[in-house]
């Protein structure tokens, strides 16, 4: 015979008991195991910020002897002389600037146009080849951008593009002296097709996040597609197109070997662009292997730590634009 289940009551309150407790039971694993993600999550979070600030001390503590022994002389001289053990970084710190700004300037009205062809010009299926090829270009290692700049890209400046600016352009000192294919120009041109792929990615996805509503109001009042373009389009993703473009920036200043093939190597300060020269991270490639003496090596540990200061303060001054620019945006909605 099969008795029935027996009914919670006074005479049997285990069961309900029992469900309290797994209940409970459950609510504090809940909690440990929150609690567990957000330490875990705490101290990940720190990875990041411990590793930049240990590279900091140690690039600091190794550069100090040179410091010390040429005081704020090292970011203003020019002389780089490992026989005479005199070490100057002016012209390794001119030289990462003006070829950053000269891809900066290149790249950046490119990558916009570029953008703006995927997004508002062409078909589906030209803008999706197009930005599948784009970004496959950042993939590319560096190194092959050198390898090109220096046995195909460096002759035909030599040959044409140097010549042709210097008979053009050449009363004004930038564009002064012999066409030698490599150079600070060269240099430029070649960073500008590095970082162009990641602008012009950032932008793009920019401006496909714009709401077509907002754009077919503008095409419904009369507005061309041009008038939409700048006056729709580029400023609701203005926040955007900046970040992007200091994204490229700190893609350009840190860049060691495709700079380093087409620049010249040289430690001098010149006006023209056709001049050799040599950035922060050329130089550390160039001569790192060869410094044996330890203010040879303190010098250079210095460049190195002076591309970090560069590099850290154009990403915070980035950082204050964005958040200003931001705020600005979000009180003008």
């Amino acid at each position: 015979m099969i008795k029935p289940a027996p009914q919670p009551g006074p005479e049997n309150p285990a069961k309900p008991a029992l469900r309290v407790v797994k209940a409970s039971h459950q609510v504090s694993a809940a909690a440990r195991g929150d609690k567990t993600f957000r330490w875990l999550s705490f101290f990940c979070s720190l990875v990041v910020p411990l590793v930049m600030l240990a590279i900091g001390l140690e690039l600091f503590w190794t550069s100090w002897p040179a410091v010390r022994q040429f005081g704020w002389r090292f970011f203003f001289s020019a002389e780089w002389n490992p026989v005479l053990q005199e070490f100057g970084a002016a012209s390794s710190i001119f030289g990462t600037l003006v070829s950053t700004l000269i891809a900066m300037f290149i790249a950046v009205p490119l990558s916009l146009a570029i953008s703006l062809f995927l997004v508002e010009l062409a078909p589906p299926k030209v803008s999706r080849v197009v930005g599948t090829l784009i970004e496959l270009l950042a993939a590319v290692p560096s190194i092959i951008f050198g390898m090109w700049g220096l046995f195909v890209f460096a002759p035909f400046m030599a040959h044409y593009v140097q010549p042709l600016l210097g008979k053009t352009l050449g009363f004004l000192p930038l564009f002064q002296g012999p066409p030698m294919g490599i150079g600070m120009l060269t240099a430029g041109i070649i960073l500008a097709f590095m970082v162009l792929p990641f602008i012009s990615a950032i932008t793009r996805d920019v401006f496909q996040l714009v709401p077509p509503v907002v754009k077919e109001s503008a095409f419904g009042m009369g507005a061309t597609t041009w008038e939409v373009t700048y006056k729709v389009t580029i400023p609701y993703g203005l926040v955007g197109i900046i970040g992007a473009a200091f994204l490229g920036l700190g893609r350009a200043l840190g860049e060691t070997m495709a700079a380093t093939f087409v620049i010249g190597n040289a430690h001098r300060l010149s006006l023209s662009l056709f001049a050799p020269g040599n950035t922060i991270a050329s130089t550390l490639a160039n001569e790192f292997s060869e410094a044996t003496e330890p203010l040879y090596v303190s010098s250079l540990v210095a460049l190195g730590l002076v591309l970090y200061l560069i590099t850290y303060l154009v990403q915070v001054v980035s950082q204050m634009m964005l958040r200003r620019m931001y705020r600005a945006w979000s009180v003008g909605l």
